[in-house]
């Protein structure tokens, strides 16, 4: 790996706004070995202190739910050429586990979540910065298959949580981090043109770095 500072890229969107697919594409155009993805949901807090009960009221999308902290030490150690454990998030107990998942540096690091673009000491230390913005309505959509087929919610389930914490989140936190982005990509995973800009523009800068 080259010794200069590796390329940090932000993709940030709403719930179900295709960021993941995004940053699959991204990473599909490039070797395993050049890009490393670190979702900001890993880095939900550590809650085992609390009773169940009450790590079940968690807002998962408000600010105050992520260890920035804990985030932005992590980015500066690879930044620096060194491996960090990665924390796994366990969603059934509402806590972090016990266990972690070692990842080294690479030469892009794309940084992935709902409010990466929020926290200023996270944007300083992004190169480029992309928010993946969809309709409400696909939102939605996309989180309502997701979330009874992958983590066995009810359609009113998840329409009441949508109404009433979701949304609200995204209209007072998500959106208006919009205007931090270098890049705005419409529509996620299906807007190949934008896709292929990015792919291009990292490219470019890897070329970049080759040579110098």
């Amino acid at each position: 790996m080259n010794n200069d500072k590796p390329i940090i890229i932000g993709v940030a969107g709403g719930s179900g706004s295709g960021k993941t697919s995004v940053t699959r594409s991204i990473c599909e155009r490039f070797a395993d070995k050049t890009i490393l993805v670190i979702e900001q949901d890993h880095y939900y807090k550590d809650q085992s202190d609390l009773p169940f009960e009450e790590r079940l009221q968690t807002n998962y999308d408000h600010p105050f739910a992520f260890d920035n902290d804990l985030l932005i030490e992590h980015l500066n150690q690879l930044v620096d050429n060194q491996a960090v454990d990665k924390p796994i998030y366990d969603y059934k107990q509402h806590t972090r586990s016990s266990q972690v998942v070692k990842v080294e540096p690479k030469e892009v690091i794309i940084l992935e979540g709902i409010l990466i673009l929020e926290d200023p000491r996270l944007v300083d230390l992004m190169d480029i910065k992309v928010y993946v913005d969809t309709d409400a309505d696909v939102r939605i959509i996309r989180r309502l298959l997701r979330d009874i087929k992958e983590r066995g919610r009810t359609i009113d389930s998840v329409i009441d949580q949508y109404i009433n914490v979701v949304r609200p989140m995204h209209l007072q936190f998500i959106e208006p981090t919009k205007r931090y982005a270098d890049i705005i990509i419409p529509e996620g995973g299906e807007n190949h043109v934008a896709i292929d800009l990015m792919a291009t523009k990292v490219e470019t800068i890897l070329n970049r770095k080759i040579k110098n």
